[in-house]
């Protein structure tokens, strides 16, 4: 498969991430009587990474996700020279996604883009619970390793055939169950980027953490798996 097309598969996964799981925070969450709530909310970022997982899983691994692909490249399993052109495609993805639903939420009469948050990431005030900036860095770091092990594992040659995205699927669903009041739950630096370039202020000076955490969580997850599954793994992905 050309990275050409393995790019326009990664926008379209991030776009898709972004704009249900996003979407379902700023346009669904929070409607009176019918609001679906965090478990909603949960939901939608999980069933959207899984139906692109199997759309595209095929055709570019389906990381959707710029720490997705640290953690596999760590773990022996990804190229770094197209790590840079995955993370440009993921970027992309997010941001178009974050602009579309901007023009949808501001159909609304009465919303204001930068009051309501737009599901940004953030800690202390911004986050949900109140939570510190340590605790945020925290459940970042420790939520996407725990990802990453999930994705690892479950694309690992010896687990069952065709049943990883469901897996990590609802990894994602349960990670946002845990993360969300504390961060709105990124665990994904692109998903953090395309909301936060909308609502600027506080939302880009705290985009760093949701750069770096999920990196770091990733990384580590990556080198972990290795020692984990052995060498046999690795030889068997490379």
């Amino acid at each position: 498969m050309s990275l050409s097309r393995k790019m326009a598969a990664e926008s379209l996964g991030t776009f898709w991430l972004v704009f249900a799981g996003c979407g379902s925070a700023v346009l669904a969450a929070g409607v009176p009587g019918v609001g679906i709530g965090w478990l909603g909310v949960s939901l939608a970022f999980g069933l959207s990474l899984m139906t692109m997982a199997f759309a595209i899983g095929h055709i570019s691994g389906c990381h959707v996700n710029p720490a997705v692909s640290i953690g596999l490249w760590t773990g022996g399993r990804f190229p770094t020279a197209e790590i840079l052109p995955y993370w440009i495609a993921q970027l992309v993805g997010a941001v178009v996604a974050a602009a579309i639903l901007a023009v949808i939420a501001s159909g609304a009469a009465g919303f204001d883009l930068v009051a309501s948050g737009f599901a940004a990431n953030g800690f202390g005030e911004h986050s949900p619970g109140g939570y510190s900036m340590t605790a945020a860095l925290v459940a970042e770091v420790v939520l996407t390793f725990v990802f990453l092990m999930i994705i690892l594992g479950a694309t690992d040659g010896r687990a069952p055939a065709g049943l990883g995205p469901i897996a990590i699927g609802l990894g994602l669903t349960v990670i946002h169950l845990v993360g969300i009041p504390v961060t709105n739950l990124s665990v994904n630096p692109a998903r953090s980027t395309g909301p936060a370039l909308f609502v600027g202020g506080w939302a880009l000076s705290q985009l760093w953490l949701f750069w770096v955490a999920p990196i770091v969580g990733a990384a580590l997850a990556g080198f972990a798996y290795r020692w984990i599954a052995g060498e046999a793994e690795v030889a068997q992905e490379d």
